[in-house]
């Protein structure tokens, strides 16, 4: 069962974490499932880019992001060439350790 390191992000996970999931969850749901209430605006149907994170470990344990995953990431605050949406993000065996950017484009919370 492949760890998630989580570096610590000053509103949803002030500590850092390091939680267990099996391999064929998203890194979504395993943060949801540990108490980790990352945004999800679009319920995790790869419509919005809230769930936002960048993969500095592990990253080519991943699946493959798709062209819909890709357009949507060219519109995410902070963009890094290991970014992907965390509810896309399918965990395989290899440990990852994972960043949840600092902002993310959320009209709904930023109250537009």
């Amino acid at each position: 069962m492949p760890v998630i390191k989580i570096l610590p992000h000053p509103e949803y996970c002030p500590q850092g974490a390091e939680i267990r999931a099996s391999a064929g969850t998203s890194i979504c749901e395993a943060m949801l499932d540990h108490h980790i209430n990352i945004e999800h605006a679009c319920d995790m149907s790869c419509a919005c880019t809230t769930c936002h994170v960048v993969v500095r470990q592990g990253y080519n344990s991943l699946n493959e992001p798709d062209e819909n995953e890709e357009d949507l990431l060219d519109r995410a605050w902070g963009l890094e060439p290991q970014s992907r949406l965390s509810c896309q993000a399918i965990l395989a065996q290899q440990d990852v350790v994972v960043e949840i950017p600092k902002y993310s484009i959320n009209h709904a919370k930023e109250n537009h």
